[in-house]
């Protein structure tokens, strides 16, 4: 069995709903659980996430809300809406305004869940892979400009 640790927030305004999710899937993944947007917010500033799951239908600020808000911030964790209605809008929305990998409805399957955030966690390295792979070249790129000049003056 390959060992990682993958971090999971999960928010939802709904404590049982929270505590749940996280006697669900504590065993495979470190959890991180936010009653609302701005705790959500909290534990983002404080630990490298790798997937957000958020509920749809919170106060004050929608789920897809939430994730439009973190865009600019913490634009690296994979992002999963969870919601209990089924609304065409929503989706749309939470495409192409939050950038959300997922839409899954509630109630929801814990294999479900686990099979989207190995997924969702899988696309996470390979974008932070990409993202290092393409600053090693530009790096390498820049010492060839600087020894490819170093040769004409000479």
């Amino acid at each position: 069995m390959l060992t990682r640790t993958i971090n999971v927030l999960y928010i939802d305004d709904e404590p049982h709903n929270l505590t749940a999710f996280k006697a669900a899937f504590r065993r495979d993944y470190n959890i991180y659980l936010a009653e609302s947007a701005e705790e959500g917010r909290q534990v983002l500033d404080k630990h490298k996430i790798h997937v957000i799951l958020s509920d749809q239908r919170m106060p004050n600020v929608t789920g897809i809300e939430f994730f439009q808000s973190i865009l600019n911030i913490h634009p690296e964790p994979i992002r999963i809406l969870i919601t209990g209605y089924t609304d065409v809008n929503a989706v749309i929305d939470a495409i192409n305004l939050g950038q959300v990998y997922k839409y899954l409805t509630k109630p929801w399957n814990e294999n479900d869940i686990r099979i989207f955030i190995d997924k969702a966690f899988e696309v996470f390295r390979l974008r932070s892979e990409n993202a290092e792979l393409t600053n090693k070249l530009l790096d390498a790129n820049k010492k060839l400009e600087f020894l490819v000049r170093q040769s004409l003056l000479s």
